[in-house]
Formats: C-alpha cells, sequence, structure tokens
C-alpha cells in the first residue's frame, strides 16, 4: 500500500481556488486534504486543476485508433496527451467496418479489465451517420443499424460509452434501446430537421457531437439540430476550440445559450498530437497539416490536433471564460455528462489523484494520474 504528501501551493477544486495544503494520496485516491504543509513527500509549485478528461480522441502520439486498435496503440495516445493535462479519454472509433468496431471494443474491454491509466470507456463515433454530413468519414462505411452492431453496443466491458448517430437515419426506438444499455446517445454528423433531433431527444439522446460542426445549421424558418442543441437546456455539446472549427463568437454564443455546465472541451484530436507529424494515411486519403488544421486530400477538415490545455488556454484569451470555468469545461462538466462517479472532475476527499500543474500561461508542467506522474 503506497500512501504519498504532496504539498500543492495552489489548486483548483473543481469549484474554487484554494491554496498551501497537503493531498496525501492512497491507492490512487486523494484520502486527506490538510494544512500541515511541514511534513510532505513533494511539492508541486504551479496551479494544479483537476486532469482533464477527453470524450472525443480518434488518435494521438503517431496512433489512429482505427487502424492501431491495440493495448499498446491506446496507451501510446493516452501518453500524447498526458503531455497536454489529458487524464482521463474515451478513445474514439471513427466510421468503418464491423470488423474494426468488434477489434476495437475487444481492445477496450481488455485495457478497462486491466485498469490501464487513463482509458475510461469507448466513443463509437458512426457508423449511422448521414451521407450528407460526413464530414471526413467514409461514406462507404456508413450504414444502418445491424444485429451485428447490437451485439458490439450491447457488451457492458467498456466502460463509459457514447455513440454518435444521425436521428434521420437512427429510429426514436433505437435511441432509446441505446439508453437502455447505458450508453449516452450523442447526435451528429447528421443533417436532421430540428423536429427530427427533437424526436432523438425526447427518446434519450442526451448530447450533441463537436456543436455545429456536420450539423444541419440554425436558421430562421428552420432550427436545425444546431438550434436542437442550443435549445434544449438538459442535453450536452462537445465543443472543439480551435478557432479552425468553430468561430470563437460562435463558442460564445453556445456558452450563453446553454446553461452553465452543459458544455464541455474535446480535442476531436488524430495522431500528429504529440508528434512532429505533418501528414498521415486516412482510410484512402491523406491528411495534411497546414497552420494548426488538418486538412484530407478530399478536401474537408479531418479532425484537429487540438490539445485539452491549449483548448483551455483559447476559452480564456479567445472566448472570454474565466479560467475557472475553463478549467470545469475540460474535466467536471464531460465527468457529469458520462456519469462518472462523484469526485471525478474535482480534487476533493474521495477524488481520483488525477490532476494536471500548470503555469501562469496554462501550459502543462507535469500530469498526474492515480498519483503516478506520467509527465
Amino acid at each position: 500500500m503506497s500512501v504519498e504528501r504532496v504539498h500543492i501551493a495552489q489548486f483548483f477544486d473543481g469549484q474554487q481556488m484554494q491554496s498551501n495544503k497537503v493531498f496525501t494520496i492512497e491507492n490512487t485516491i486523494i484520502v486527506d486534504i490538510d494544512d500541515n504543509v511541514q511534513k510532505y513527500d513533494k511539492k508541486l509549485k504551479g496551479l494544479v486543476a483537476p486532469g482533464f478528461i477527453d470524450l472525443q480522441v480518434n488518435g494521438g502520439g503517431g496512433v489512429l485508433f482505427n487502424r492501431t486498435s491495440t493495448l499498446s496503440g491506446i496507451k501510446k495516445m493516452l501518453l500524447a496527451h498526458a503531455q497536454y493535462g489529458t487524464t482521463a479519454m474515451l478513445p474514439t472509433l471513427i466510421t468503418d467496418t464491423v470488423e474494426v468496431m468488434q477489434q476495437a471494443a475487444d481492445v477496450i474491454a481488455q485495457a478497462i479489465a486491466k485498469k490501464v491509466p487513463g482509458i475510461i470507456g469507448m466513443h463509437f463515433e458512426g457508423p449511422h451517420l448521414s451521407v450528407a454530413k460526413k464530414g471526413a468519414h467514409s461514406a462507404e462505411f456508413i450504414r444502418p443499424i445491424s444485429d451485428q452492431e447490437w451485439q458490439i453496443l450491447s457488451r457492458q466491458d467498456l466502460g463509459k460509452v457514447i455513440v454518435t448517430v444521425a436521428p434521420e437515419n437512427v429510429l426514436p426506438n433505437d435511441i432509446s434501446k441505446m439508453r437502455g444499455l447505458g450508453i449516452q446517445v450523442c447526435l451528429g454528423h447528421t443533417n436532421a430537421t430540428y423536429n427530427q433531433a427533437q424526436q432523438a431527444v425526447e427518446a434519450g439522446a442526451t448530447g450533441f457531437t463537436h456543436l455545429y460542426n456536420a450539423m444541419s445549421p440554425f436558421q430562421g424558418r428552420e432550427p436545425g439540430v444546431v438550434g436542437c442543441a442550443l435549445l434544449n437546456d438538459e442535453t450536452y455539446c462537445g465543443l472543439i476550440v480551435d478557432g479552425h472549427h468553430v468561430d470563437f463568437a460562435s463558442c460564445r454564443l453556445a456558452l450563453k445559450a446553454k446553461p452553465q455546465g452543459r458544455v464541455f472541451l474535446v480535442t476531436d484530436a488524430m495522431p500528429p498530437v504529440g508528434t512532429n507529424q505533418h501528414e498521415f494515411a486516412f482510410f484512402d486519403r491523406t491528411v495534411h497539416l497546414q497552420d494548426g488544421k488538418l486538412t484530407s486530400t478530399t478536401g474537408e477538415l479531418a479532425g484537429s490536433v487540438l490539445d485539452m490545455a491549449s483548448a483551455v488556454r483559447n476559452c480564456v484569451q479567445h472566448v472570454q471564460v474565466s479560467l475557472p470555468e475553463a478549467l470545469k469545461m475540460a474535466s467536471l462538466y464531460p465527468a457529469k455528462y458520462i456519469d462518472l462517479p462523484a469526485g471525478w472532475g474535482q480534487l476533493v476527499i474521495g477524488s481520483p489523484a488525477n490532476f494536471v500543474e500548470l503555469n501562469n500561461q496554462q501550459q502543462v508542467i507535469s500530469t498526474w494520474i492515480g498519483g503516478a506522474q506520467l509527465f
């Protein structure tokens, strides 16, 4: 049994700033927070915040989850993102064959069973999407839901699961069935009408994947999926705050329209994060990185090279969000969305010892999962 005392000069506990405390960490959990700063094993001088939780991670560290569905592959992804404060993630599978879905699910189940640090579940982004709003997804793999997919989605060994669907191609009864399996259903890559999206919400859809991107836009006579996302107070929205996917003014509008706590940060990250890569193979195409933007040879945006620390900085610098609120958008709110246990996204007694140490520019000094320093 390992017990360690860490002196924290200043920290954000998930609700407020605090200073000069000692965390006692035992078996990966914060079991006490006290004022006895004379007795400690380590001292962190930067701002310590709850570790970031990224619910949409396609790749990192040179790895694309679709193409490297292995334990070593997802560990590489996690280590790449840990450099930028991520302590928990959902590896995200882009639309692909049912065989690839099966293999990816097997790997996630293995990671969950072995308690691989930072891997808490899986996000299936497709394949039940709209061809009209496919973005970088491959049209050839977009299909109706079948018994084979239901067998995968019915598994109870995958941790926390998100499925992104287009409601015009998935029946409300199917959305209700997914919710009954404990899955969070997001609407995305969809050209649905407002009414179709609203029916999906009433059937149990709880969120919207990368708000504004690859969804029918808000218009005066047809509110579209964006209108549905902004109007339903109980639903959550993932937001890519990189300045390429969404204009910063549109980010501000979403935060103004949604109740506090219903918008969380995602990266939609691709293999180049944490590497010097400037291009990578993507199905039958190549994706190129230029000026911070990933573009496929067929012309569309293909994910991002955003990391969570940069998303937090962008919120503070460009979206008029306070630092405490930006930190909540990166940790507490995604934790609440996927129903993680109490204490996740916070630094309180009983929380997992997952935290990030930041400097004054919100750049990462160190990252810790379960009290162990990963970066």
